[in-house]
């Protein structure tokens, strides 16, 4: 039986896209649970819109990343941290403390989990650390950590 997938089905399917599945696994599985419709002339039209409505989306956040990608090529970001001896951090420049400075930057927030940080920063130095938007597009920023004054 040919069916018209809602949702993606492990094993199945990507949403969208149209399999041919055994008659009983449709009609008591996939169809009752709104994973699945029996892939009429209809269903399929209905499917093209969403395809369609879905690479405009796609086309229009990745024009809006790129965007993104291109401001944050030319930002550098500077922290100031206290530093004890062979310049090591007291504490350390983590993948929050880049997101919260990044988006105060960019105006827009910068979820943490994006920023491609294997560890925490804990030494002085310039690090180039890749920002994971979508895909293949990972912009480096700058990150700068410097030694804060004594004494405020």
């Amino acid at each position: 039986m040919d069916i018209l997938l809602l949702q993606d089905v492990e094993g199945v399917g990507k949403a969208g896209e149209v399999h041919a599945v055994a008659g009983g696994y449709a009609r008591h599985f996939l169809i009752p649970r709104g994973l699945a419709l029996v892939a009429t002339e209809g269903a399929l039209k209905e499917a093209e819109g969403w395809r369609q409505a879905e690479a405009r989306r796609e086309e229009r956040q990745r024009a809006r990343f790129e965007d993104l990608a291109a401001r944050m090529e030319k930002i550098t970001l500077n922290f100031k941290a206290k530093v004890g001896e062979k310049e090591k951090l007291y504490g350390s420049i983590t993948r929050g403390d880049i997101a919260e400075a990044l988006g105060r930057e960019l105006g827009e927030g910068i979820d943490k989990r994006k920023i491609d940080l294997s560890e925490p920063i804990r030494e002085l130095g310039t690090y180039q650390v890749a920002v994971r938007l979508m895909g293949d597009l990972s912009p480096e920023v700058a990150v700068v950590v410097e030694e804060a004054a004594e004494g405020g």
